[in-house]
């Protein structure tokens, strides 16, 4: 049996239109999304299909709106083949989803826990002066030296070699972009985000959370979670519950995630969710891995024959 990971998307792959045609041709889409519409309070379906760019940005939508459409999406996969898997990792928003997978948590529970957690966030970078930027062709030690020496800069997301996200105050990223360059970088882009996400400056955010964290429990699970804070394998629902107030403010390290993964013998991979942002993160990663994708039905289907061909199951 060829072993496989679930990989989950998170903040920023958002669009109008997703998860439609799940909703039209799954059942257990369609109940996600009914089940998310009682627990959230409103019509998460109408934002997730007819919301604008606009509205879909805000981070009270895009959060909830981003994980309905995971799991809608993996239990879409679920009922169309009996698809086994041998660990879970969601990049930051996305690592909700993979708890959600693995068995960690059930549905109300997430989308309370991540309905929260935007409504923290999202106060949080109304209350500070925040912003990101992603440096583009600059190894992550080098960066890592810049920001060491640069006060109230720090990183975000080790995504793939020669791309890293720095966060934190907004005037000390405007001020400081040319460092970067002139260290070699060949982009620095600032992002259209509404806050310092994955910085100190979440700390306030990270403290209610936390409060509010301890009002669930989390399983233990037997289908491993590569969580974001240490890119360690985890099967612990104490450490889960320990480990997602902190995610809010520490860096994301994906890159190392995959290459644990992929040293832990789990070379095929399937990403769940809108778009093929962590698909393309892990050629740069590690070329040889191979990701499959299910962000609608057509790549559902796909997906779906690709698995029963190679016998992914």
């Amino acid at each position: 049996m060829i072993k496989t990971a679930l990989i989950f998307p998170g903040q920023g792959t958002q669009k109008s239109g997703m998860g439609k045609d799940l909703y039209e041709n799954s059942s257990a889409a369609r109940r996600v999304f009914e089940t998310a519409n009682r627990v959230l309070g409103f019509d998460i379906a109408d934002m997730c299909f007819n919301g604008s760019a606009e509205d879909l940005m805000k981070t009270i939508n895009s959060q909830p709106c981003i994980v309905t459409v995971e799991i809608a999406a993996f239990e879409a996969l679920k009922e169309q083949t009996d698809i086994s898997f041998q660990a879970a990792a969601g990049h930051s928003l996305g690592e909700y989803s993979a708890l959600y997978a693995s068995g960690a948590v059930d549905l109300e529970a997430v989308l309370k826990l991540i309905q929260k957690r935007a409504e923290l966030m999202n106060k949080a970078a109304e209350e500070t002066n925040g912003s990101m930027a992603a440096v583009i062709g600059l190894d992550n030690q080098t960066v890592i030296d810049i920001l060491e020496k640069t006060e109230n800069i720090y990183a975000a997301n080790f995504n793939s070699p020669g791309q890293v996200v720095i966060t934190g105050d907004k005037t000390a990223i405007n001020l400081n972009l040319d460092k970067f360059k002139e260290a070699g970088a060949k982009k620095v882009i600032p992002l259209s985000v509404s806050g310092a996400f994955h910085s100190p400056l979440m700390k306030n955010a990270s403290e209610e959370f936390k409060d509010f964290v301890n009002n669930f429990s989390f399983n233990d699970v037997n289908i491993p979670v590569y969580t974001n804070v240490d890119a360690k394998a985890e099967t612990s629902g104490k450490m889960f519950r320990e480990k997602l107030p902190k995610q809010i403010y520490s860096s994301v390290l994906w890159t190392q995630t995959i290459h644990n993964i992929a040293d832990d013998g789990i070379t095929n991979f399937m990403e769940i969710g809108p778009g093929k942002v962590l698909a393309g993160l892990n050629k740069k990663i590690n070329p040889e891995l191979k990701t499959l994708n299910v962000f609608d039905w057509e790549s559902l289907t796909s997906t779906v024959n690709e698995i029963k061909e190679k016998e992914l199951v």
